[in-house]
């Protein structure tokens, strides 16, 4: 068999797949054994209960899915007195998600959730700043920097950036966050889209616009992902329309240490698995002893091409 652990700043993970946020819950335990993937990465939570968005929430499209969900969470009292005990029963690392309105919000919750047991939070920065007119708070490197300091200055745990594909500012937006103390990026967020039902005319969501996720997206997430690979020196975590071998390979040759799997779970609660399977086979198959000989091998000759493409932009 291949090495496929991984570091994620202090955190070695016994291989790179793990679950997107909102996409893994504790179900999934009857269904195959927790602790075959690399990390926990568990639904957002927020200090308050909260009960989502109206309905419809979700909607599928050709390439994924819309949905706008709307963070429901039965707050940080349960978090502590019925998850984490549930989790507390797995060897892999759990990574709480957090969320909230104001960078202020942000750090109190990231004290409450550094709990024994907790191995690293995940700061959903892609939900909308009340600071900020309502904008991301990972929608410009000056919001992206405030709340990274707030959430640094609360907690010692690692601390995960989940960036937006929504900005027109990636590389600032990633730098940012690793000078405001990010131990890693997770890269990215749903694209902001909508549909539309031409029967009644109304949109397809309760919420009129959602998040895209879904195998559309993955050359957009694999784009930012490259970009911010080479612009920070944390690790880079790669999210966004991962479902087969492929995929997985071209964000660790673009860069990333690590993926989160999410849509795909939905239609096949398995794929994880299969996917650490499928990369352990292809390794062994290739000689390839360790990720370390796969991630950020992407030819150089596109690196220099980039480094032009950026200079005519």
């Amino acid at each position: 068999m291949s090495d496929l652990s991984t570091k994620i700043g202090r955190l070695t993970l016994q291989n790179p797949i793990m679950p997107a946020s909102g996409t893994f819950s504790e179900d999934l335990a009857a269904v195959f054994d927790l602790d075959r993937i690399g990390a926990h990465v568990l639904k957002t939570i927020t200090a308050e209960t909260r009960s989502g968005n109206p309905t419809p929430r979700v909607c599928e499209l050709p390439g994924g899915m819309l949905n706008a969900i709307g963070i429901p969470s039965k707050g940080i009292d349960y978090f502590r007195e019925h998850a984490l005990p549930f989790w507390a029963r797995y060897s892999a690392p759990l990574v709480v998600s957090i969320s909230a309105h104001s960078a202020a919000e942000f750090a109190t919750l990231a004290r409450a959730v550094s709990l024994p047991g907790v191995a690293a939070i995940e700061a959903n920065i892609s939900c909308p700043n009340i600071e900020a007119d309502g904008k991301a708070f990972a929608m410009s490197p000056e919001s992206t920097e405030a709340v990274m300091r707030a959430l640094r200055g609360a907690t010692d745990l690692p601390l995960w950036a989940k960036l937006t594909p929504n900005t027109g500012e990636p590389i600032e937006v990633a730098q940012a966050a690793e000078a405001a103390g990010a131990d890693a990026l997770v890269v990215a967020n749903t694209v902001l889209g909508m549909a539309i039902d031409i029967e009644s005319r109304r949109p397809r969501l309760g919420n009129v616009m959602g998040g895209m996720s879904g195998p559309a997206i993955k050359p957009i997430a694999l784009r930012m992902t490259y970009q911010c690979a080479r612009a920070v020196a944390i690790p880079v975590i790669g999210c966004g329309g991962i479902a087969t071998l492929d995929d997985v390979l071209e964000f660790l040759i673009a860069g990333a240490r690590a993926v989160q799997v999410g849509t795909e779970t939905f239609r096949s609660p398995t794929v994880m698995l299969r996917l650490i399977e499928a990369l352990d086979q292809w390794m062994a198959a290739r000689g390839i002893g360790s990720l370390d000989q796969i991630i950020g091998t992407i030819a150089a000759e596109a690196d220099e091409a980039a480094r032009h493409w950026g200079a005519a932009s």
